[in-house]
């Protein structure tokens, strides 16, 4: 890329946003910016390092799966408007969905 002019008027278009020519203005610098950066970064070597996907490893602490005592499935749904066999029944929210 190196050096490449970046047109906001056509990454505006393809992200489908309708920019002002003031906001153009203002945003052609930052992007420009941005792509210096991420050009500046390419330079670094990687060679042997491995890829991941957090920069600091990432250690679930999950808590041993037993088995408890648990409120009674009768009385959860006891204040339910309206259910459906063992299920709550709620109102259908999206459009085209069944229900």
């Amino acid at each position: 890329m190196g050096g490449t002019k970046i047109d906001v008027a056509y990454v505006s278009n393809l992200a489908r946003l309708e920019l002002t020519d003031e906001e153009k203005a203002v945003f052609q610098p930052q992007l420009e910016s941005i792509v210096k950066y991420v050009e500046k970064i390419s330079e670094v070597d990687v060679e042997g390092v491995e890829p991941m996907m957090h920069g600091r490893p990432l250690v679930n602490a999950f808590r041993e799966d037993v088995v408890r005592p648990s409120l009674d499935r009768e009385k959860a749904l006891g204040n339910a408007p309206k259910r459906v066999g063992d299920e709550f029944l709620l109102p259908k929210i999206v459009e085209g969905a069944e229900s």
